[in-house]
């Protein structure tokens, strides 16, 4: 329907995507490209750097696999000899211009000058925002990870705990739980509860602290994001009022997230849900979740689309600056059904605010 002669998974999430499998280096040194190449007949070929070369052949032994020297060769020059070898020197060939360095696709360009490199992001990202039932059933399995993770490291905080205790309690509670990794770990307390992204101080917590928790727990490259707000001892003023109406939201929210319903028409009705607050909104209320820990489609008002069953959203209303010196958030993994909408990071009752040490 693209009128492709191939198709070219470059970032870490689509090579996971198309492969079944994560290349161990591929997130963290850009330069170690992994790619894959599919054409219409549905025949691949693979690419790797040469360090992951043995992961790569291992986990995809029937397909042909082309390395690269990392410290000898100029990775895009050998992947042009790869298209030429699969007679790709002229055609329509998708590619993510969106990931591959400027200077890297211009290598590719120079290299074979018959060839139209097509912007192929939109493809993979719709194809993305539709999970199947295996990848429905391990979203679900890891959101019960970070919610249980993070309700077992506020059951241990208290008084003169150390941010850096609660992260330790976090991150030992998903390994053992079966995560492989995680990103995006916060451990925002008392004043710092304010801040969007930050993870562990050496702060103690004090009586009166709100505890603002989230992590996005990993497997197979898979993420799950979670968030959960606790105070220690007792609230300060105000938050439970807060609480209340952000709590209300998030059940009216999944009351109205179902297949068909407008992504900005959910953010804008969350708007009037938060209004009498009368606090500052962030841009969207929810988002994607898969192989990256944002992905299409966002609620807010940059965009808008119609929401499909399969779909996986992080749902967060939240408030960053109340104005009384806390934040407040909570984040849900929740799965548009065909019907409507479940939630699936079921393990914290948060109608109310957390109590710290349980």
């Amino acid at each position: 329907d693209n009128g492709l002669d191939a198709l070219v998974a470059a970032s870490p999430e689509n090579f996971a995507y198309l492969a079944g499998f994560v290349v161990p280096s591929h997130h963290i040194l850009r330069w170690r490209h992994s790619m894959l190449v599919v054409k219409p007949d549905a025949s691949a070929a693979a690419f790797t750097v040469d360090m992951e070369e043995s992961t790569v052949a291992g986990r995809l032994p029937g397909i042909p696999l082309t390395s690269w020297g990392e410290f000898t060769d100029n990775s895009m020059e050998v992947f042009a000899g790869l298209l030429r070898d699969l007679s790709l020197t002229q055609g329509r060939i998708g590619i993510e211009t969106d990931y591959l360095p400027a200077r890297d696709l211009d290598i590719l360009k120079r290299a074979l000058p018959k060839v139209e490199f097509v912007a192929s992001q939109d493809l993979f990202n719709r194809a993305r925002m539709i999970k199947t039932e295996r990848e429905l059933d391990l979203l679900k399995r890891l959101s019960r990870i970070s919610d249980q993770g993070i309700a077992d490291a506020l059951a241990g905080a208290s008084v003169g705990s150390s941010e850096m205790k609660m992260a330790a309690d976090l991150t030992g509670g998903i390994y053992s739980r079966g995560a492989e990794d995680f990103k995006l770990m916060i451990i925002a307390t008392g004043e710092r509860s304010q801040l969007p992204n930050v993870g562990p101080s050496e702060r103690l917590l004090a009586s009166g602290d709100i505890c603002r928790v989230e992590i996005f727990s990993i497997i197979g490259g898979y993420h799950a994001g979670v968030c959960r707000t606790a105070y220690v001892d007792k609230p300060p003023d105000h938050a439970e009022r807060i609480w209340a109406i952000l709590s209300d939201a998030t059940c009216q929210l999944l009351e109205i997230i179902k297949p068909g319903a407008s992504t900005r028409e959910i953010y804008e009705a969350y708007l009037k849900m938060i209004a009498s607050l009368d606090m500052p909104p962030i841009a969207f209320v929810g988002h994607g979740i898969g192989l990256h820990l944002h992905e299409d489609p966002y609620l807010g008002a940059q965009n808008d689309c119609a929401l499909e069953a399969g779909m996986v959203l992080g749902i967060e209303p939240l408030i960053y600056r109340t104005g009384y010196g806390f934040g407040l958030q909570n984040k849900d993994m929740v799965a548009v059904t065909d019907t409507g909408c479940t939630l699936v990071s079921d393990v914290s009752d948060t109608r109310s605010l957390i109590r710290c040490g349980g």
